[in-house]
């Protein structure tokens, strides 16, 4: 995972929480909590019930996996924190091996060893792994690129939706049929993701499309 990525995605983490709370990382909010509700909800996706038949979504297991994060990030923050050290400590803990699951297993079942190995972490010890959620990544076919682009996606669209009435409900979440992330993927596949400005694309994307229905 590259360093200035990373670096950016928690300048944003950082906004986002801000947003919530301006001394957010005081407050000492369970992220550990909300990582293993999200893998619990990645697992619905995945499939996990024998007596019926599922079919994988993959989109969706990836987005969970985006959104796992999201807190994850956030519970790797302390009060003295320096961005630039942590983007580095990330980077480097992205590198080290953490093999879940076996090559006898089919592709779901390593998903599946994979979110428990981190939620199993987040509950036993109310943190997050790096080395854990980058297992699960590599489970669930997530490239380091994929990851840093549907992030910054995602995010710019909590911010343009707060920007645009999401609180008080004024914001009109479905356009032209299709709801608001819908719409993200779409134009996410039609933006350079390594380009200076990608946010601040993305968020001018929405902006003009948004201005077509209000």
């Amino acid at each position: 995972m590259n360093r200035e990525a990373i670096l950016i995605m928690l300048q944003m983490q950082h906004r986002m929480n801000s947003r919530v709370h301006e001394d957010w990382i005081n407050q000492h909010f369970e992220w550990y909590r909300a990582t293993w509700i999200e893998c619990g909800e990645l697992m619905d996706h995945v499939g996990y019930k024998w007596w019926k038949k599922q079919a994988a979504n993959m989109e969706q297991v990836r987005l969970e996996v985006v959104d796992i994060w999201h807190f994850g990030m956030s519970a790797l923050f302390l009060p003295d924190t320096d961005l630039e050290a942590l983007a580095g400590e990330i980077a480097d803990e992205f590198t080290v091996g953490t093999p879940v699951g076996s090559d006898e297993q089919s592709a779901c079942q390593r998903i599946h060893v994979a979110t428990e190995a981190l939620a199993q972490h987040a509950l036993e010890t109310k943190g997050f792994s790096v080395p854990l959620f980058h297992a699960l990544m590599q489970a669930c076919d997530l490239s380091a690129d994929a990851l840093y682009r549907h992030y910054v996606g995602k995010n710019v669209l909590n911010f343009f939706r707060q920007d645009h009435g999401y609180q008080d409900g004024t914001y009109i979440k479905e356009w032209q049929g299709r709801e608001d992330n819908e719409h993200l993927s779409e134009l996410l596949g039609s933006l350079d993701a390594t380009a200076a400005g990608f946010p601040e694309a993305v968020y001018e994307a929405l902006t003009s499309r948004y201005a077509d229905v209000t």
